[in-house]
């Protein structure tokens, strides 16, 4: 890990604080305000590319995340980090309304700052 870069390692671990937060709040705008767009997603072995309209309300009662109520991170270890580029290597898991876990998953963000704003541009991850 890259210690010499505290105010990006920082910036970034905010934006995964703001990502999850809007996320769990199903705030679509706040959720969209912690990307850089276009942004890419990797995950069930296919590549998304996402843009600033593609994030949707219905989303969050449909598919991986029909039982979904909220998640948390279990782990966010900067591997990387530069003046403008963070990459962070999280688990997360997703949870019921019960408190029961649906599962977790590894994953790896890639968080840039682009115009001075910090956002996620890139994640990979083993989640459905």
């Amino acid at each position: 890990m890259t210690t010499d870069h505290a105010d990006a390692i920082a910036a970034a671990q905010a934006v995964l604080d703001a990502f999850m937060a809007a996320f769990n709040a199903r705030d679509i705008d706040a959720w969209q305000k912690t990307f850089n767009f276009p942004s890419v997603r990797l995950a069930s072995n296919t590549l998304t590319i996402i843009d600033a309209d593609y994030h949707k309300p219905e989303m969050f009662g449909s598919g991986a995340l029909t039982e979904w109520d909220h998640s948390a991170w279990e782990r966010r270890k900067v591997i990387h980090a530069g003046s403008d580029k963070v990459h962070i290597d999280t688990r997360f898991s997703r949870f019921r309304a019960d408190g029961s876990v649906i599962g977790g998953f590894d994953s790896i963000y890639v968080i840039t700052c682009e115009d001075g704003h910090w956002g996620v541009k890139a994640r990979s991850s083993y989640a459905p």
